[in-house]
């Protein structure tokens, strides 16, 4: 008989623990982490530019003909930015990209752009840690 309880009281710990294990350990989206060190294709005006958004907000601008463009970009405040030659253009950036899924923004500037990541970083998973 004791045996059964204490099998009981160990269901009853896994049964209160495993729920609250799972949804600890959360996905968490930092905007920009999927696609920092990933090359992004960017088509504005009919023109595709290969943009790196590289760790530290710099980044470079591939035009299809090869030239390579120093950048800096930024994604806070429901904002993607990408800075270059002088000049800064945003578009909205609510939710992340996903490899090989275009997706059409519309910039500052008013131009009509499509965004294909053409690879992804995994999303981090974060875990209750210390204080939960």
């Amino acid at each position: 008989m004791k045996s059964f309880s204490v099998l009981q009281a160990a269901a009853a710990i896994a049964i209160c623990v495993l729920p609250i294990t799972a949804a600890s350990a959360q996905t968490v989206w930092t905007p920009g982490m999927e696609i920092t060190g990933q090359p992004v294709q960017v088509t504005s005006n009919g023109v595709t530019d290969t943009v790196m958004f590289g760790p530290g907000g710099q980044g470079t601008i591939t035009t299809p003909g090869g030239r390579v463009i120093p950048a800096s970009w930024t994604a806070a405040g429901g904002n993607l930015c990408l800075s270059a030659n002088g000049g800064q253009e945003c578009w909205p950036y609510a939710s992340p990209f996903q490899a090989g899924q275009p997706v059409a923004l519309t910039s500052s500037c008013g131009a009509a752009t499509t965004f294909v990541a053409q690879g992804v970083n995994p999303p981090m998973k974060r875990g209750a840690g210390e204080r939960g």
